[in-house]
This record gives structure tokens, sequence and C-alpha cells, in this order.
């Protein structure tokens, strides 16, 4: 992954916990330079690592911490100078996960190894609909619920997002069901 994944993940947990647990955190992920650079690439075991290590040093699981990253990287992401493609992606939440792809497309520009995961929207009504998750790295699907969270902050938008089908029950890919407006106000 690219530095400025784990750059957001050290912001993440300096805004909320503070430096000294991000030291702490690093120590613990063996990270000996934790000054990522942005445009560096990273092995995936850092990050995972980073997870770990939060987890432990947090006491949250790591599924929460990589739903609140996802949550956290909506914004980071467009204060990192990547507001105007989130812009082009869609004005509404079901436009910007129907663009995803093609947002990634237009990353991998600026970021050209960059292996990002796919995302297809399928069953869409005025209330819901389902998001297939693609991704070749395992266990990222609280990422992308976090972030479908995120998106629903953006847009101004209510969001309730649920795991239906899982790869961790064999399912070759992750699919979420979105509920969002009047739909995820019903459920709340």
């Amino acid at each position: 992954m690219y530095g400025l994944i784990n750059k957001a993940v050290h912001d993440l947990v300096v805004s909320k916990f503070g430096e000294d647990k991000w030291t702490e955190i690093a120590r613990k992920a063996g990270v000996t330079d934790p000054n990522f650079v942005s445009m560096a690439k990273y092995p995936d075991e850092v990050t995972y690592k980073l997870v770990g290590a939060a987890s432990e040093v947090l006491g949250a699981p790591p599924a929460a911490i990589l739903e609140a990253f996802g949550e956290y990287w909506t914004v980071y992401s467009a204060e990192a100078g990547f507001g105007h493609l989130l812009d082009f992606a869609g004005n509404n939440l079901v436009d910007f996960l129907r663009n995803l792809d093609n947002m990634h497309t237009r990353v991998q520009l600026t970021f050209p190894e960059l292996e990002p995961p796919s995302f297809k929207v399928s069953e869409v009504t005025d209330k819901s609909l389902r998001l297939h998750y693609y991704s070749k790295r395992p266990g990222l699907a609280p990422v992308a619920m976090g972030m479908i969270k995120g998106l629903g902050k953006r847009f101004n938008t209510p969001v309730s997002i649920s795991l239906d089908r899982g790869r961790d029950n064999g399912h070759d890919h992750d699919e979420f069901i979105v509920l969002y407006g009047e739909g995820a106000r019903a459920v709340a």
C-alpha cells in the first residue's frame, strides 16, 4: 500500500488518542521509521501490523479499527488533495458508488502501482442497493463499510450498511446491503 494510507492511519490515531499512543503502536508494529512518504509504496504487511498493534494498544477489535479508518479515509483523502476526484465521481451516494472504479482509474495516474479494490452496484432502489466489493487483500471489508458511512456524511445522506455475504464464509467477494435516505431512517 502507498504511504498515504499509513499516514492516514497515523493521523487518525494521533487525532483521536494522541502522539504517545501512535508511538506505542508504531513500536509494537515494528515500524522503525513512522514518517511515511505518501507517494512511496510499502508492503501491505506494514499496514496490517499497524492495525494489529492498534487493536492491542487501544483495546478494540481489528474490524472496529478498520471501519473507523474507512470512515476517516473519506475525509482524509479529500483533504490530502484528492477532493477534486471525489467531486467528479458523483454528487450523491449512488452515483459515487457506481463511479468508484472510474475514480480509482484516475487515481492510478498519480499512483501507478495502485492495486485498488473494485466495486459493483446492483439491485438499486430509491432506498437501498447491493454493493459488491472485490479486493485482493483479505480482511478489509470493514474498511469498505466505514467508507460507505463516511460517504453518507459527505453527501448528508443517512446510511446503514450490513455485510450480506462475505469471503470469510466462502463467497468469492464481499456483498453489502446499503440502506440510504429514507431506507436508513426506517432502520434507525
